[in-house]
């Protein structure tokens, strides 16, 4: 296997948060009380509401603001959001769908091969970061993309990214760097 190969990596995608506003004043203790599914949080001052299909769980402020969390792809999540709109003017809420967008993808991929943490943390300073005793996997930022790749010695990565596509694109970029780095077979 070399690494101008292609090499096909299953990237899971395990969470896509997006955000959008109402433009509307929400009136928590009436969605507490009225809505289904419903976690008041009068404390922090925001609704946690579930969803079954698709699965995601939106953190609602009388601002308006909602974050939804918990969906497997961008569409996933953008149906949800929609879905969640709905139920809010269902309960009498002048709801005005506006400024939807995704702001983090969070997405798992395994290598074919084992790595070695310290070794890539050197030949890739200062972008690499590797500290043992606080956190077990390497870590490496992508600016232009601005992804995070958290590396584990088992071949297993995470990547944190604007959008799906950027995810992958990181996969991409940190492969051959990744490869230089194997270990050796036992």
């Amino acid at each position: 296997m070399e690494p101008n190969n292609d090499v096909a990596l299953d990237i899971i995608i395990t969470n896509v948060v997006a955000v959008f506003r109402t433009r509307c004043h929400l009136n928590l203790r009436t969605i507490a009380r009225e809505g289904s599914n419903v976690i008041y949080k009068p404390e922090v001052g925001k609704v946690l509401m579930k969803l079954r299909k698709p699965r995601i769980t939106a953190s609602i402020w009388s601002s308006g603001k909602i974050i939804c969390t918990g969906a497997t792809s961008e569409e996933e999540a953008k149906l949800g959001a929609r879905r969640l709109a709905r139920c809010l003017q269902k309960l009498g809420f002048k709801v005005k769908f506006t400024d939807y967008k995704v702001v983090n993808v969070l997405a798992v991929c395994t290598m074919p091969f084992q790595i070695q943490l310290i070794e890539f943390t050197k030949n890739n300073r200062p972008i690499a970061s590797y500290e043992p005793e606080l956190h077990p996997a390497a870590s490496y930022r992508i600016k232009n993309l601005k992804a995070t790749v958290q590396i584990f010695s088992t071949g297993s990565i995470t990547v944190t990214g604007p959008n799906v596509q950027f995810v992958a694109t990181a996969v991409e970029q940190i492969y051959p760097l990744l490869f230089e780095c194997k270990m050796a077979a036992r």
